[in-house]
């Protein structure tokens, strides 16, 4: 067979994982087109109008709410009741709660009660985006060991299905309320923000239909203690050295990447001249994104060669190079901002090449199948945590360097970013194992045999009766070591 060609079963496999983690493109619209329907109702409502009831801080405090409730919530539930019924809700919620954000009143169309109901579909679309990480993006990853899929890509279409998709979303999210303010022009700019949150009911409810006739991964009905105690503490003491890295690296990895969009609006205001031309900052919002998608691509198909953790501490490592650069040559790289845009933008792809596609690869892979769901909702809620931090320490640490009309504090927060990518690429060297191709499948073997090494009865463990399944599944995971691979 040809190099990277895929056989009907192969692509019908390959579609799975995209199922599985296509929604996640929903997750990265949701998320990304709030802070253009915010610029938008400034221009409508004012912006003391706006500030005065505190809608700014209140929205991303309930989203960030809702997001943490949703991992670890649904963390728990996909290892329970099953990946689909997780994945079906996730996308439910998102679906429903994008139409009714759309549709955000308040009683006699005040401002304050239009405001308050925002918030709160945010944060009830909050919890489905949350939940879509320990559902969808753990289903992706069991479904791309799966028969059919080539040795070779399982990294590959993981990364593509699920941070790859999560990026596009953020394209789209900007690029989708300059094409409706190309249509409804300036004086409908109601229509503009209601339609950019409505829409994104259409991809989640098309997910949602691609995922009806979806079945359980095989792993997780092999493996999984949906019927059985979890013994919480055996688990612990088996797999917290790389918990706890890929824990700590994630909240690095969002303590850096969510403050540093201020850097965007600054490239767009030098560019620009501070024009405040919606069709401009939406325009130049949509190409600052679009930085993101070389290093989530070229990514994908390099962590398959190098594997995701080193892949991880190959970008974090280059990502520091280039925040150094940026922080020594300031000065003069602001005097030439299309420069300073393009070293920018290499800054942020090396962020998604390692960290952005290889952090919930590892978190999904690295666990057993049995708490997969909960061991990856809980670190992706931890890095949340750190996006939430960042945002509120950044604008402090700007004014400790000497304020954003310095050069200091302009620089002083990619000292600090660079620092900590290096300390993120030191934690992943030393904290967290490298994972191979079907590894999957041989840990959660290695893993039944740990549990009953130390007396816990496997026999409750898998939703189907196969007793002969890890025999043959050994012999066939020896078998393949033995096969030539094909990319």
């Amino acid at each position: 067979m040809a190099e990277g060609s895929l056989t009907k079963p192969g692509l019908s496999r390959v579609s799975l994982i995209f199922a599985c983690g296509t929604a996640l493109f929903s997750d990265g619209y949701a998320n990304g087109v709030i802070g253009q329907v915010n610029t938008l109702l400034k221009r409508i409502y004012g912006a003391d109008r706006i500030t005065a009831h505190n809608y700014s801080t209140t929205l991303s405090s309930l989203v960030f709410a809702g997001t943490i409730v949703g991992m670890l919530t649904f963390g728990y539930l996909s290892d329970k009741m099953g990946r689909k019924f997780g994945m079906m809700t996730a996308t439910g919620i998102v679906a429903f709660f994008s139409l009714l954000s759309a549709a955000s009143s308040g009683a006699h169309h005040s401002l304050g009660g239009m405001l308050a109901m925002l918030s709160a579909c945010r944060f009830l679309l909050g919890i489905g985006i949350g939940a879509e990480y320990p559902c969808g993006s753990v289903a992706a990853s069991e479904q791309s060991e799966e028969e059919g899929i080539q040795k070779n890509a399982q990294h590959r279409w993981f990364a593509l299905a699920t941070n790859s998709m999560i990026d596009f979303g953020f394209v789209v999210s900007s690029f989708t309320p300059l094409v409706l303010f190309w249509i409804f022009g300036e004086n409908h700019l109601r229509a503009v923000w209601r339609m950019s949150l409505g829409l994104g009911f259409i991809p989640a409810m098309a997910v949602f239909v691609w995922r009806l006739k979806m079945e359980e991964p095989t792993r997780f009905k092999k493996d999984s203690m949906a019927r059985a105690r979890t013994p919480y503490w055996l688990i612990f003491k088996r797999y917290w050295p790389s918990f706890i890295g890929i824990c700590i690296t994630w909240f690095v990895y969002d303590f850096i990447t969510y403050p540093f969009g201020i850097y965007s609006s600054t490239i767009v205001d030098n560019i620009t001249h501070n024009d405040t031309s919606i069709a401009v900052v939406f325009g130049w919002a949509t190409v600052i994104n679009l930085f993101y998608m070389p290093g989530t691509i070229i990514g994908a198909f390099v962590v398959d060669y190098l594997g995701p953790k080193y892949t991880m501490i190959t970008g974090l490592v280059l990502q520091a190079i280039i925040g150094f650069i940026m922080s020594g040559l300031y000065v003069q790289l602001t005097k030439h901002i299309g420069a300073f845009a393009v070293v920018y933008g290499i800054f942020l792809s090396f962020g998604e090449l390692g960290p952005g596609n290889c952090l919930g690869m590892l978190a999904a892979k690295t666990g057993p199948t049995a708490v997969r769901g909960q061991f990856y909702g809980a670190a992706a809620a931890i890095g949340k945590v750190g996006a939430f931090v960042g945002t509120w320490a950044f604008p402090p640490m700007i004014d400790a360097f000497g304020g954003a009309n310095s050069t200091k504090g302009n620089t002083g927060p990619f000292w600090v970013g660079s620092g900590l990518a290096v300390f993120s690429a030191l934690v992943t060297l030393f904290m967290i194992k490298p994972l191979s191709h079907d590894g999957m499948l041989q840990e959660d073997l290695e893993f039944r045999q740990y549990l009953e090494e130390n007396g816990y009865d496997t026999s409750l463990m898998g939703i189907v009766d196969d007793s002969s399944s890890y025999t043959s599944e050994k012999i066939d995971v020896d078998e393949k070591e033995k096969e030539p691979v094909s990319a």
